[in-house]
């Protein structure tokens, strides 16, 4: 009897420790599933070296954001919505699709300006929309990296009006995206707001790093925190 309550007792043991094992191999491979696939989706957007050593330095000395009045941000202090900058004799917004779309169609007479149709291979969501002049535009929109109402509260409520018009108008500012993403993202900060798509989220930091610094814009703590964690998940190109 002795002996065959041991031989359960030692049954039992490995049972339990191989149960253990199981457990703890599902909770890794959770885990590790997720980052592998993250991995995967960030090399798709991989950065230089060299750009990326510059955004780890300049985002820890962009500015900080601190309690102070400022007035109430209203659209209508960075322009008309989007204008003609560069004087090539198109708007922003149509400047901006004929860069990031595919397969452009452009209205005829209209000055090699209005894009009539395209595909956009979004970034933020990673699908692909077609998009086509008209009723269903929306499903397009022109996206500030740096949203206008952030800038307007880390420093441009103090700029002169010509020069937030540029910045309302900066292609380096411009994304076309979206308009579901663009629309959930709103006037949203880095800390408050990422893009869906985790392989476009390091280019989104660093886009924001590099606005910021040109434009001497502050973040807040939250926001540099978020910004150095995604530009630590970055992937470098390789070498050719």
């Amino acid at each position: 009897m002795d002996g065959t309550r041991e031989r359960r007792g030692d049954w039992d043991v490995i049972v339990f420790v191989w149960a253990a094992a199981v457990t703890l191999l599902g909770l890794a491979l959770g885990v590790m599933l997720p980052r592998a696939q993250d991995y995967k989706a960030l090399a798709r957007y991989p950065v230089t070296v060299e750009v990326l050593a510059a955004a780890r330095v300049q985002v820890q000395r962009l500015g900080s954001t601190r309690p102070t009045r400022v007035p109430a941000y209203e659209r209508a202090e960075f322009g008309q919505a989007w204008a003609d900058i560069d004087s090539n004799g198109c708007d922003t917004r149509n400047d901006i699709l004929r860069r990031d779309l595919e397969a452009v169609t452009l209205a005829p007479g209209a000055g090699a300006c209005v894009v009539q149709a395209g595909v956009l291979h979004d970034p933020y969501t990673g699908s692909d929309i077609q998009f086509a002049r008209g009723s269903t535009s929306a499903r397009v929109q022109i996206d500030h990296v740096v949203a206008l109402a952030d800038a307007w509260n880390s420093g441009a409520w103090a700029w002169d009006r010509t020069v937030r018009i540029a910045f309302a108008n900066d292609p380096d500012n411009l994304l076309a995206v979206a308009g579901t993403a663009n629309q959930d993202k709103g006037a949203a900060t880095a800390d408050q707001w990422t893009p869906p798509n985790a392989g476009f989220r390091c280019v989104y930091a660093i886009k924001q790093v590099q606005v910021k610094t040109q434009y001497a814009l502050g973040v807040s703590d939250a926001e540099r925190r978020a910004l150095s964690r995604a530009i630590g998940s970055c992937r470098t190109a390789k070498p050719p």
